[in-house]
């Protein structure tokens, strides 16, 4: 029963995390912008600034930004393991190898992404 009682206070306090940051403030943005051609639009039919380092600065974007939600949520499923392995030994290693190992795939997408940008960065000069 007491184990029972911790899943369900962990789950309880990670849920009521997430519940907090989803209020958020909504700030007036000016949504138009001057196109090439002169006039004032929210969207630019025609731009010259559509290459293959945009394409390929896009794809690293949203890589990093799906490994950065996969590595929290490995993080967090990890905290809750440690949280709920009571002691064992094993149930305590995994847990700390699952946070090691989400940590530095963490590591290695952030340095990754740095690397793509410089590469394509001299490709564009």
């Amino acid at each position: 029963m007491s184990k029972i009682k911790n899943i369900i206070l962990t789950l309880g306090l990670v849920m009521s995390f997430g519940l907090v940051a989803l209020p958020t403030t909504v700030g007036a943005i000016n949504v138009f912008q001057t196109c090439e051609d002169g006039s004032t639009s929210a969207v630019c039919t025609s731009t010259k600034t559509d290459n293959l380092s945009t394409y390929i600065k896009t794809i690293v974007n949203v890589l990093l930004f799906v490994l950065g939600t996969v590595s929290v949520i490995t993080i967090i499923v990890s905290g809750i393991r440690y949280t709920t392995s009571h002691g064992e030994a094993k149930a305590v290693q995994a847990a700390k190898d699952t946070l090691m190992y989400a940590v530095i795939g963490l590591i290695v997408a952030i340095m990754s992404y740095a690397v793509v940008n410089f590469v394509v960065a001299q490709f564009v000069k």
